[in-house]
């Protein structure tokens, strides 16, 4: 494999979600992920991405290649130090939005994926981590 492990990329910009979504194209296919689970995947990043750079005034992904017993996956942790989420339940409704979005963002990137665990604290930011295993 020629990428290192693990990795980051700064999510400040509508640039960077762009980068963001080709690096984790790129992971997923390294990986050999099928088709449907790449697109899953960089869908879900692409989601989160925006919402780091459009909620939370910017942050950073992290990327690590996960192994557990013979199967292996790819964990992406989404951080940023803005104003946080008041209610995760509530935003984790479909339907529901903090503002302009469609209000799937958080809900649908967690059905994308296998495990979804996201932490957030008002006045110090939102850590979103997913995994989704091939």
């Amino acid at each position: 494999m020629t990428q290192p492990q693990e990795g980051s990329l700064p999510l400040r910009s509508e640039t960077d979600i762009v980068l963001g979504r080709q690096a984790v194209r790129k992971l997923t296919q390294e990986l050999k992920f099928s088709l449907v689970d790449q697109t899953k995947m960089i869908t879900a990043a692409s989601e989160l991405s925006r919402n780091t750079v459009v909620y939370g005034g910017g942050g950073e992904m992290r990327w690590q290649i996960v192994a557990q017993g013979v199967r292996t996956g790819l964990r992406l942790q989404f951080e940023d130090h803005g104003p946080g989420i008041p209610d995760i339940e509530r935003a984790l409704t479909d339907g529901w939005t903090s503002g302009k979005g469609m209000g799937i963002g958080l809900s649908g990137s967690k059905r994308l994926v296998n495990e979804f665990d996201i932490r957030s604290a008002v006045g110090v930011g939102t850590c979103v981590t997913i995994t989704r295993w091939k």
